[in-house]
Order: structure tokens, then C-alpha cells, then sequence
């Protein structure tokens, strides 16, 4: 995976690491091995492997041979001799961690591996440059070509060879494809050797790349390449729904990472009983709801709807609740064997996240917003309708001391006089 400063300049170079187009850790392919070897000196008398590892586009590697005369380091842009013609790659590993990487991926240390021809020169860069920006228009003319012969198949990239002579085409289809009449009409339109190459859904979605529903990189994209089937049976034993749309991933199959923890759960789910079991009691049969595997809890459904909703038990009361029933035992109801889960685990060790905030914090602010209007409507009320009340008392004739506040001052009358006040008091 790329470095967290990799961003493309307007040059097209990292913008972070500023090493003319190389990252500044050694290579943002996928699988990229650290060369923790490099420096350390080789033992007396063995000669360093004259076998590369050569990055390609979409992180496509191959081993080259080297010339003796050669140094190849991580980062150097290399010519090699490929049929029809030459390519151009850059080295992502040398050394004699590439005879290691060569035995995990079987490959063989003889006369079929290539060779590389010299290290790449600035005509030869320009050159390869020029081939990658045709890539882009290249894959929109050819899907116009593909539509119009009425081919069923998906272009889903095109690569170009190091010296532009030759273009390898990426697609995918359901059925057979006869593209006889394509690589003709292909030939003529960009005037280059062509190639076509069927890869799968998982393969495309590699070469695209994205971000999966986990926020992260695709995994088929950074790092995993070995592409196993995934059947639905890894999603039963861990116990998801069966639903299309979430078990998917951006290629349209089930997820690889459903098989991640699978060997986990195979093991886990030994030690809990069918989900077929079923519990006798005296009031009915109870049936198995659910299980936790992490908790490692079973949830029953009591007979009738007895209960409110499933009952947890531990899986040592649900083993030994089978072992009653074949000994002839019923017990009565689920209530003995019940497990009072307490609080949430995820509100106690969850409740406050980044910022110090609550998860509930729009709960509480919606609260306050209510207390606060219902308080508003009944204060208007108060005052609209008990002013008079108060004024009438304040007024009386009785001779008596207004009421004081709490600074022990007669609160003032402000209750504004009439306008014709003194002509009342005239007339009296």
C-alpha cells in the first residue's frame, strides 16, 4: 500500500516523497516486500542472485534476469526483452529475498526466465509515457467498437507495452467470446499488436480498485492475490443473514474476507449443539433462536410465547438441558436456567468516542429543546393569566405591606396607571 504522502503533483510525481516518480518507501505496489537484508553482506564466496522482481501497471510482477555487469536496485526503471519487442518496468525487489519469493510463487530458476536488457534511458521513459496516456482514450474507443459488433463482454482495461508496438486487453465474459472480428478491427484503429486476456470478476475489481464497506483498500487490490472460492456456506457459520447485497462485494462475489475467520468459527461451532436442537420441558418444546459464538451464549424460544422474546442460556445449561432430556428429565420452564445479560456492553464501553462526546448527545439535546419550550408555554400562560390576580392585591386598600423579594425590598408596583386617573380621583 502507498504511503500516506503518495498524492499525484501537477508533474504527475508524488507530491510527498519527491523521488521523480518512485515512492519514498521502496514501491506502493500491492505485496511489496520490505528488503530488510539490504546492507548485509553476503558470505564469502557466494555470489549475489542475479534474478529481479519487476513491477508492472496495475501491479503485475514478473522476475528478470540481469546482466552481470548490471546493478539493479529498488526503484530503477529497466528495459527488458519481452516477445514482440521490449517493455519497460520498474524493480521492486532484488537480492536474496527474491529466491524466496520465487519458491512461494513456484517459479522455476531456468532458461525461461527473461532477461533485462539494459536500465532505461530518458528517450526510453518518454516513450512508455507516451504509451500510458493512450490508455485512457484507447479503452473508450474500443468499448465504442466492442458495442457496435454486439460482442456480450466487458473491456475492462488496456495496457500498452513498454515501446507502444504492442496493447494487451483486459476483459471479462460469462460465455465464450469469438473476437476474431474484434482483434481486426482493433488492429486497424490503433495500429498496434494486439493481445485480448479473459480475467474473472475478482481479477477486474483488482485492477480497478476501491474501497470496501470496511473503509479500507480493496484487499484484492493492496495484498491478497490467492483468490479462493467462497461458498455460502462460510456465511451460515457465522451466523449472517443470507442476503445478497450485504455478502457482495464491488466485483459482484461473495467477499474473500468471509473466508478470513473461517477455520475461527469451524472450531468455535463444535462446542455448541445443533441449531436443529430442540429442549423439552414440561409446558412445551423450546427452540433454538440463535447462538453467540463470541459470548458463547444460545438463545431459546420458549413454547407459546411463554417469555417476551428469546431466553439466554449459557452453553453449559444448553448442554446440560440436552443431557435431561436423555435422561427423561423435562424441567418446567427456561426461567431457572435464564441468564440476566445486565447492560449493554456497548453503551459502557462505548459511550464516549472522539471528542469526548456522547453517542446520545441528540437525545439529550432534543430533551432539552422540549423542557425548554414546554417551560416558555407555561410561563406565557402565568402571565397572561395571573397578572390581574397580583395587580388587585398589590392595589387593595387594606393598608398592607407589599411583598418583599428576596433582597428584602418591596418589590415595585409596575403596573402602568390608567390615563384618567385623576379624573377618577377628582370625581370621588
Amino acid at each position: 500500500m502507498s504511503c500516506s504522502n503518495c498524492r499525484n503533483g501537477a508533474d504527475g510525481k508524488p507530491r510527498g516523497c519527491r523521488s521523480n516518480g518512485n515512492c519514498g518507501v521502496n514501491g506502493c505496489g500491492s505485496l511489496t516486500v520490505f528488503d530488510w537484508l539490504e546492507g548485509v553482506a553476503l558470505p564469502s564466496g557466494q555470489r549475489p542472485f542475479d534474478v529481479v522482481e519487476v513491477r508492472f501497471k496495475a501491479n503485475r510482477k514478473g522476475f528478470f534476469r540481469k546482466p552481470s555487469t548490471m546493478d539493479a536496485h529498488v526503484g530503477d526503471v529497466v528495459v527488458l526483452d519481452v516477445d514482440h519487442g521490449l517493455d519497460v518496468g520498474v524493480v521492486s525487489l532484488s537480492g536474496e529475498l527474491v529466491r524466496a519469493q520465487m519458491n512461494a510463487k513456484g517459479t522455476k530458476d531456468d532458461h525461461e526466465i527473461k532477461r533485462i536488457e539494459r536500465k532505461a534511458t530518458q528517450e526510453d521513459i518518454d516513450t512508455w509515457q507516451k504509451a500510458s496516456m493512450r490508455e485512457a482514450d484507447t479503452v473508450r474507443e474500443a468499448r465504442g467498437i466492442i458495442k457496435g459488433l454486439g460482442l456480450e463482454m466487458k473491456l475492462t482495461d488496456v495496457e500498452f507495452q513498454g515501446d507502444g508496438k504492442k496493447a494487451t486487453f483486459y476483459y471479462t465474459a460469462e460465455d465464450r467470446v469469438d473476437f476474431r472480428e474484434l482483434v481486426r478491427a482493433l488492429a486497424a484503429a490503433f495500429s498496434v499488436r494486439i493481445e485480448m486476456r479473459q480475467i474473472g470478476a475478482r481479477q477486474e475489481a483488482a485492477r480497478v480498485g476501491g474501497i470496501g464497506v470496511c473503509g479500507r483498500e480493496l484487499c484484492c487490490s493492496s495484498w491478497l492475490k490467492d483468490f479462493r472460492s467462497v461458498s455460502t456456506s462460510a456465511a451460515r457459520y457465522q451466523q449472517l443473514s443470507l442476503n445478497p447485497q450485504k455478502l457482495a462485494g464491488q466485483c459482484g462475489k461473495l467477499k474473500c474476507c468471509l473466508n478470513f475467520e473461517l477455520d475461527q468459527y469451524v472450531e468455535a461451532v463444535k462446542d455448541f449443539p445443533s441449531p436443529n436442537a430442540k429442549i423439552k420441558l414440561k409446558e412445551g418444546r423450546a427452540f433454538v433462536f440463535k447462538m453467540d459464538i463470541f459470548k458463547r451464549l444460545v438463545y431459546l424460544i420458549a413454547p407459546d410465547g411463554a417469555t417476551n422474546g428469546p431466553v439466554a442460556v449459557t452453553l453449559e445449561d444448553m448442554h446440560e438441558l440436552l443431557e435431561m432430556n436423555k435422561r427423561g428429565e423435562y424441567p418446567h420452564s427456561l426461567t431457572e436456567f435464564a441468564l440476566d445479560e445486565g447492560p449493554d456492553e456497548v453503551d459502557e464501553t462505548y459511550s464516549n468516542v472522539v471528542g469526548q462526546d456522547s453517542l446520545t448527545r441528540f437525545d439529550e439535546q432534543r430533551r432539552r429543546r422540549k423542557k425548554r419550550s414546554g417551560r416558555n408555554r407555561s410561563g406565557n400562560r402565568n402571565k397572561s393569566g395571573g397578572g390581574d390576580a397580583k395587580a388587585s392585591g398589590n392595589g387593595s386598600s387594606q393598608g398592607g405591606k407589599p411583598e418583599g423579594n428576596k433582597q428584602g425590598k418591596p418589590r415595585k408596583n409596575r403596573r402602568r396607571p390608567p390615563r384618567n386617573a385623576n379624573a377618577k380621583a377628582d370625581k370621588s
